[in-house]
């Protein structure tokens, strides 16, 4: 019962902190403009989750939350991911993604 309980917590202190962190950035960038000052990424709404998965992964004990939110960010920014990623191949990165899907679900299923 305990491990329950201090699941809620976990989620609960996340949530905390995505939200605080949320409304600091509003408020920074309606002092400031973040797009003003040449960083219309920080308030992008795929930057947000981001956010939210790095928050999730660091204060969950059970880090399955913040990975499902980092692969969703991942695979909406593919095309990010893989120019930054440079002179590998655009079929390189899926089939990792592929891969790696195959052997969490194989993991899961043990």
């Amino acid at each position: 019962m305990t491990a329950k309980a201090s699941n809620h917590k976990d989620t609960y202190r996340a949530v905390a902190v995505f939200l605080a962190l949320m409304g600091i950035l509003y408020l920074a960038d309606r002092l400031i403009g973040f797009a003003s000052h040449g960083l219309p990424w920080v308030m992008q709404k795929d930057t947000m989750l981001l956010y939210a998965a790095v928050i999730f992964l660091w204060f969950k004990s059970d880090k399955s939350v913040g990975l499902v939110l980092a692969g969703i960010w991942l695979i909406q920014n593919i095309g990010l991911v893989v120019s930054l990623l440079g002179q590998m191949s655009g079929y390189l990165f899926p089939a990792a993604l592929l891969l790696i899907g195959i052997l969490l679900y194989w993991l899961s299923s043990r």
